[in-house]
């Protein structure tokens, strides 16, 4: 395929992830001299939070769909003028199915396409994980109807496709994607006529001091907030959508009040028509490809498991850095505060002294305390209530790849004495479709007594053909730039 790589070379740092954090890493460790190469599923840089329209739309102005446009668009500049130098490669369409140790740091094994030939491994000194996130998702009956979309998806339709999942869309969950997506919907023209929160945001306020700290962050959701208050969508804390009913498609949703553990109330319960539901809990750290390595984690405030690093983002295996959202969920100003203080690391281990040009400055230092002290308040105020099960009905599924229902869930726990996610997946299947765990992962910890998923370790972190695993080594292209990678990059 064109812009494969040749065997030659060995990259200085190699970045898993082309978001936020990925971007900024990779361009500020070119700036300290690194060879990098920045790796990404997608075809074009940016992640989740900067999607792009498709090219075929010839959308003529982005910058409306996305917060902080000038962000992307301003690394995205950089990044190509170290392409240019040599400095920098950008591979999209790379998938990362594997990190491997080896005596001169890792080798970084990709995909980029179904054929044998299509894997190619990449090898570098260090690697940074900048995998980002995923949404957490919480079962309801009526889950499974065409029309219901994570919030997540219901922005990424907008991005990448400029459609709507509907005319007529309740946005639901717990999280400030919520109030994104439900501002990005309505501007758009879709019809928003609730957005459903199950916390009451008074988490919030128990921090003045934190929210005092990040007032961008106060002016963002002000933002947000008038935009429904333009459109007239209302608010309805302390709720869920305990049901969605339809028989091809969602028609409508039944919303309830919730107590403080997440229960749904008798007798609260409100039918609202729509033609689409937008429904998320938050986000997830992905972050399979460290955890098969055998990184340490850490629980977050809302129970999600993130990689453990110390504050120069090193995570403990030797060599491995992460930045942004694997770190825990945190937002995007986060992440490209910690891909930049990640690269200065990097590039200070690697010249084996923290030289004064590699040293980041006291104000990024002081920037991406104060947003991680606001993503754990966040994570806090939005952790989901042990309650939220007693909207399932026995019929209700919560593996959705391999059609798995509460009923057996509770069979293997109740009867057949299963006492851990892990020993309900062998009895039930939950979690052993396409997936992988991703969408049922919470539900079937929480039905199996655990609070949430610990983490998962994953041979793959994504699908690989298996032409590709029966090519072994022999049938890899191993891995550098076609240019010279120059004496730095062979100095290990």
């Amino acid at each position: 395929m064109s812009g494969a790589f040749e065997a030659s070379g060995v990259f200085d740092l190699a970045v898993v992830g082309a978001g936020p954090a990925g971007l900024a890493a990779a361009v500020t460790a070119a700036d300290l001299g690194l060879r990098c190469v920045l790796l990404d599923g997608g075809q074009r840089s940016g992640g989740q939070y900067y999607r792009h329209p498709a090219p075929g739309l010839g959308a003529a102005r982005p910058d409306r769909l996305h917060h902080g446009w000038s962000v992307y668009t301003g690394l995205a500049e950089r990044l190509d003028a170290h392409e240019r130098s040599g400095r920098a490669v950008f591979r999209g369409g790379h998938q990362v199915w594997a990190l491997e140790r080896t005596g001169r740091g890792f080798a970084v094994h990709v995909t980029r396409g179904p054929e044998a030939g299509d894997r190619a491994t990449v090898r570098a000194r260090t690697v940074l994980l900048a995998t980002g996130a995923y949404e957490r998702q919480l079962p309801f009956p009526g889950w499974t109807l065409p029309g219901v979309v994570t919030a997540g998806g219901a922005q990424a339709m907008l991005k990448a496709g400029l459609v709507l999942p509907g005319r007529r869309i309740v946005v639901a969950g717990s999280g400030p994607l919520l109030l994104a997506a439900a501002s990005s919907l309505v501007t758009a023209g879709a019809e928003v006529p609730a957005v459903v929160e199950a916390t009451a945001y008074l988490g919030y306020a128990r921090r003045p001091g934190v929210l005092a700290a990040v007032p961008a962050k106060l002016v963002e959701g002000a933002g947000h907030g008038r935009a429904l208050l333009r459109h007239g969508v209302r608010l309805r804390p302390r709720s869920a959508v305990v049901e969605a009913h339809g028989t091809d498609r969602v028609t409508a949703v039944t919303v309830a009040r919730l107590d403080a553990d997440w229960r749904p109330l008798p007798g609260t319960g409100r039918r609202i028509e729509c033609d689409a539901l937008a429904v998320g809990h938050g986000l997830l750290p992905q972050i399979e490809l460290a955890v098969e390595l055998g990184a340490a984690t850490v629980a977050g405030a809302d129970g999600a498991v993130a990689l453990r690093v110390d504050a120069r983002l090193r995570t403990s295996v030797p060599g491995l850095w992460s930045a942004g959202e694997t770190n825990g969920v945190g937002g995007a100003d986060l992440a490209l505060a910690e891909g930049e203080l990640a690269a200065h690391a990097i590039a200070g281990d690697l010249a084996g002294r923290a030289a004064a040009g590699e040293r980041p400055g006291r104000s990024l230092l002081r920037r991406r305390a104060r947003l991680r002290a606001f993503a754990a308040l966040m994570a806090a105020a939005h952790r989901p209530g042990p309650g939220w099960t007693g909207w399932l009905r026995p019929d209700t599924d919560v593996c959705r790849c391999e059609e798995v229902p509460v009923a057996r869930i509770r069979e293997a726990v109740e009867e057949l004495g299963a006492g851990d996610p892990r020993t309900v997946k062998l009895l039930t299947r939950a979690g052993m479709g396409w997936c992988q765990g991703r969408m049922c992962g919470p539900a079937v910890a929480r039905l199996s007594g655990a609070d949430e998923p610990g983490a998962d370790r994953r041979p793959f972190a994504c699908p690989v053909p298996l032409a590709q695993l029966a090519a072994g080594a022999d049938g890899a292209a191993s891995v550098a730039v076609s240019a010279d990678p120059g004496p730095s990059a062979e100095a290990d």
